[in-house]
């Protein structure tokens, strides 16, 4: 009876820390797409993503961003696997990359979406202020601890690299 032969090791491989951030940064936007639009838009019917029309083009901006959100999780996670098969996945810069993607996406929407283009509300017939202070300072939050686990991360490579 033979053994089973292994693949050879691979030489070890260097991790890749911007493109670990970026691909679960990818993942973070479409994680808050997906909670705003499945909380906000779905469950509490506060808005659609587009409502300066009838309620049909509003359910289709609906399927729309459900579908950009699905792929854009789909091509993050296979990016995610990708960057796991070849042992380079540095999670110390994977993590502030996912908060990161959640803070842009949600003040992106914030102030963009609902300011800027004025494309929906949070919510309507009420004073939507608190709801802005809200939604936007915790999008700020959560950029703010993507910024200090990256500066954190970065802080512990160049200790380690010296």
């Amino acid at each position: 009876m033979s053994t089973p032969s292994h693949p050879p090791a691979a030489p070890e491989a260097r991790p890749e820390p911007r493109r670990s951030m970026v691909v679960c940064g990818v993942i973070g936007v479409a994680v808050m797409a997906a909670v705003d639009e499945i909380v906000f838009h779905q469950i509490l019917g506060w808005h659609h993503f587009y409502d300066r029309s009838t309620l049909s083009v509003g359910l289709l901006s609906d399927g729309l961003l459900h579908t950009a959100e699905l792929l854009a999780l789909v091509a993050g996670f296979f990016l995610f696997a990708d960057l796991r098969r070849r042992r380079v996945l540095a999670p110390a810069h994977a993590w502030p990359g996912f908060f990161l993607g959640l803070g842009i996406f949600q003040l992106f929407d914030g102030i963009v979406d609902h300011k800027l283009l004025r494309l929906h509300q949070i919510r309507y017939g009420v004073d939507v202020t608190p709801y802005d202070w809200a939604w936007n300072l915790a999008g700020l939050v959560l950029l703010l601890i993507g910024a200090g686990l990256a500066v954190r991360a970065d802080h512990r490579s160049r200790v380690a690299a010296s």
